[in-house]
């Protein structure tokens, strides 16, 4: 199907436009075991929450299955500065209080928002092998999509954390997916502005970076539709600023007009899509107004151009519709439509009262006004029309690919039974029996993010 296509773009769920996407997924099962610490809005354990829905679903059948590799310091370094890894690689909550860390603390912007906890490398490490190794996926064509609901961490920069992120995992994969592939289209839905991946490449057009964020008075304050990108990157940074309470409706238009245009003219040889889950209705710092199915209408979009691509997580504060929204968009990424009424699962709980996938949206108004929303989609549509068509890019000598070290494939139908923990401490965001994972307990706790201003991923 040829890119611009307009049948592309009504691909349904069930996958009917006859070809059978295959779909690598990447999952550490470990990753929710990590905890930022008391009463902060970023929960890991949303991700194996989200993993144990898409298990109980049986969408792991319709997929392979891979334990990323730990990505070494030496990966990180393709990206990060020296200083910063060795930083990270060392820097524990015992070792916080000596002076050789006290000092790089603010030097590296690690402290409240990014605060130092207990395997804080080893989670970057799992982080950032998930989406390197997706790109390794996509690179050798042994999947047409890469999903790694652990990366996303759009923040993060080259020597400096930021917004909850430390490592840019998504940086990491897209210079992996450049040895290979020409151009990378890199789309960001999260209600905050994709800063460090546009900063990474602000100044070159093998990457075009687009995103859409709720702009003004909001962290981290950049991303204004006037930011274009400098030199040979001129032009190929798209920025979309929202508004409050942006719905279903109108964000459909939006992004399917600007993302056909994108893919017309830049021809992007792969996609990179991050689906921050913290512009879903009702997140805890979110101030969007979308659904589950609002949210995951961007991937079914960008799935029917037929042109690999990479499916990464991000910020989601209200944990138990993060799991919902990354579960939808594991099916539609593997073309099924899964029933509404959720499987019971260990954490079924979380879910009610209604235990369903899909929650509707609020009442509340939104401020992104018809008029405005032709006014942004007008100048970006200006914007894109000063591109080259498919620019360029010269080949000089193609760099080897990372190897990856063949998993066994994970036996996702073998679970174990599920441990109920009662306590208060858990989820203010539901009183009843809660969940309990072996060294997470505290991690399932949604504590009011008193303290901490809405910087995050």
């Amino acid at each position: 199907m040829g890119i611009g296509e307009e049948s592309g773009a009504s691909l349904p769920s069930s996958g009917a436009d006859a070809k059978k996407r295959r779909v690598t997924y990447f999952y550490e099962p470990t990753i929710g075991h990590y905890y930022y610490g008391q009463g902060h809005p970023m929960k890991p354990h949303r991700i194996q929450m989200a993993h144990n829905l898409i298990v109980h679903y049986s969408l792991h059948r319709h997929m392979e299955i891979n334990r990323p590799f730990l990505a070494a310091a030496n990966d990180i370094r393709r990206f990060h500065s020296p200083d910063y890894v060795d930083f990270l690689s060392s820097v524990s909550p015992e070792t916080i209080s000596e002076i050789a860390f006290s000092r790089q603390l603010k030097r590296f912007n690690v402290g409240e928002d990014c605060p130092v906890f207990d395997g804080l490398f080893n989670f970057c490490q799992a982080s950032a092998g998930g989406s390197i190794g997706a790109a390794v996926k996509l690179n050798r064509g042994d999947a047409d999509i890469a999903i790694n609901w652990a990366g996303g961490l759009h923040h993060a920069k080259k020597g400096e954390a930021s917004g909850f992120c430390y490592v840019n995992d998504i940086v990491l994969g897209i210079l992996e997916l450049l040895k290979v592939h020409r151009r990378v289209l890199y789309v960001d839905i999260d209600v905050h502005h994709g800063d460090g991946v546009e900063e990474a490449f602000y100044t070159t057009d093998r990457v075009m970076t687009v995103s859409f964020h709720k702009f003004g008075d909001f962290f981290p304050g950049t991303g204004h539709i006037r930011d274009i990108g400098v030199g040979p990157g001129k032009n190929y940074a798209l920025n979309v600023p929202l508004n409050d309470g942006l719905d279903d409706n109108s964000f459909r238009g939006l992004f399917r007009s600007v993302i056909q245009k994108v893919m017309e003219v830049y021809q992007p040889d792969a996609v990179v899509l991050q689906c921050g889950a913290d512009s879903l209705s009702g997140d805890r710092l979110g101030c969007f107004n979308l659904t589950v199915k609002g949210h995951a209408d961007c991937l079914r979009f960008l799935r029917s151009f037929n042109v690999p691509l990479m499916v990464l997580g991000g910020g989601g504060y209200t944990i138990r519709n993060v799991a919902r929204c990354w579960c939808y968009e594991t099916a539609v990424a593997v073309g099924v439509e899964p029933d509404n009424k959720l499987p019971y699962n260990e954490y079924y709980e979380y879910f009610g009262p209604d235990y369903t996938l899909h929650v509707d949206p609020s009442k509340m108004d939104n401020l992104n006004t018809p008029k405005d929303m032709e006014k942004i989609r007008s100048v970006l549509l200006e914007q894109i029309s000063r591109l080259p068509h498919a620019p360029s890019v010269s080949f000089y000598t193609t760099p080897p690919t990372i190897p990856v070290p063949e998993e066994v494939e994970e036996d996702m139908d073998r679970r174990t039974n599920p441990r109920i923990w009662r306590g208060e401490d858990c989820d203010s965001d539901h009183d009843g029996e809660k969940a309990d994972s072996k060294d997470g307990a505290d991690n399932m706790e949604e504590d009011k993010p008193e303290g901490h201003p809405p910087s995050c991923c």
